[in-house]
């Protein structure tokens, strides 16, 4: 190599050498360090100093003790088949009444799930898992029992309110949230009893709101479901529905066997509008109409009424129609039809069975509701008068 080509690559290298200095000191006046410096100096923060708590834990922990186990007892009489009665032979030899049939009682146990909700020992349940009991046992999560006491149940709404006596004993209580607030795709955690596993937690989301009972399949109850995917079982029927803040948004309810991978919950805020009711042990009145109906669009009714089979022709509109008036109810008496098609409710439209069958449960017994229909090609006005719906009857 020649000299000239030797300086100039010394001197090519001394420059870099030279700016990487200049760079530095920069760097130190200006108060930043570089690179490689904060590389050694930057330590990161311990696994150890981190909280390892999931929101599932600290939702459940804030609610879990509230949460009890409901057991129950009832008595039931049943004719046991006897042998030697039913048996063609005896009965010839020794005649048909020398073996009685006799009534034998058995005691049937259940299990199902609640949470307190008042210091004073009040606890919201279903109101199938204290159907007919005659002894109620509460037991809470540190182990304490107390006798319960059906205060009241509802069997359209599936609610019932049990009280125990803690005297002056500390009773955890369970935050309730807002179920209108929630919305499709947030966590739902449900916490109970189910199949006799004490205190368990499953985690899933909220699936579908308003889900209806009829849609369901529960054509007995009156509900706007939560629906979740987190797992309820039976046991988990009374049970609190959480959010992710460890409030109750829903009461667990495991009424479908047949569900699965799905599960149902009561929206809390429909506890809320009869908890206090029930701790009464008032009766909680449900008004009626008396008809049986279903959802209506002109594409459904020009698809009957191009059927030549089709029993009878029906409006071809938007609303609800009815598909059975029943005998002696108040439809009966203000002449409403098989057939027509309910357009307005106080001149609110509805689209939907659901919305109607909704805001007929929201009016008071005796208000005189003024219904918008169409029966074959003509609208028509009709005043019908709320009455109680009697279950026993």
């Amino acid at each position: 190599m020649k000299p000239f080509e030797l300086s100039t690559a010394f001197s090519r290298q001394l420059g870099r050498w030279l700016i990487a200095c200049l760079s530095a000191v920069m760097l130190f006046l200006s108060g930043i360090q570089p690179v490689a410096a904060l590389t050694e100096t930057s330590v990161p923060t311990p696994l150890s100093s981190l909280s390892s708590e999931s929101f599932v834990a600290a939702a459940v922990q804030r609610v879990g003790d509230a949460v009890v186990r409901i057991d129950t007892e009832r008595t039931i009489t049943r004719n046991v088949p006897d042998l030697l009665y039913d048996d063609p032979m005896f009965r010839g030899l020794f005649g048909p009444d020398t073996f009685q049939r006799v009534p034998q009682q058995e005691r049937l146990s259940g299990q199902g799930s609640g949470f307190i909700v008042d210091s004073n020992g009040y606890i919201l349940t279903n109101a199938h898992v204290v159907d007919q009991a005659e002894r109620v046992t509460v037991t809470l999560k540190d182990g304490r029992h107390f006798n319960g006491t059906v205060e009241g149940a509802d069997d359209l709404t599936d609610l019932a309110v049990v009280k125990i006596d803690a005297a002056q004993e500390d009773l955890p209580v369970a935050d309730l949230g807002d179920s209108d607030t929630i919305s499709v795709g947030d966590w739902a955690i449900a916490v109970g009893n189910p199949l006799g596993l004490d205190n368990t937690v499953t985690l899933g989301i909220v699936s579908t709101l308003k889900r209806s009972s009829a849609t369901v399949g529960i054509p007995d109850k009156r509900l706007d479901f939560i629906q979740t995917d987190a797992a309820i079982n039976p046991g988990n029927s009374g049970g609190p529905l959480l959010n992710s803040q460890g409030e109750v948004i829903g009461i667990n309810t495991a009424i479908r066997a047949d569900a699965m991978g799905i599960g149902f919950a009561i929206p809390i805020n429909k506890a809320k509008s009869i908890q206090g009711q029930l701790a009464r042990g008032e009766h909680i009145a449900h008004p009626y109409l008396g008809i049986q109906i279903a959802d209506l669009t002109p594409e459904m009714a020009k698809r009957n009424n191009d059927d030549p089979n089709a029993n009878m022709v029906i409006p071809e509109v938007n609303g609800v129609l009815v598909i059975r008036v029943l005998a002696d109810t108040p439809a009966a008496n203000a002449g409403l039809r098989r057939g027509d098609v309910i357009t307005q409710i106080d001149d609110q439209p509805f689209n939907t069975a659901n919305q109607l069958q909704s805001y007929v449960d929201q009016a008071k017994i005796g208000q005189r509701l003024r219904l918008s229909l169409r029966r074959g090609d003509q609208t028509q006005s009709v005043t019908i008068k709320a009455a109680e719906l009697n279950l026993d009857a």
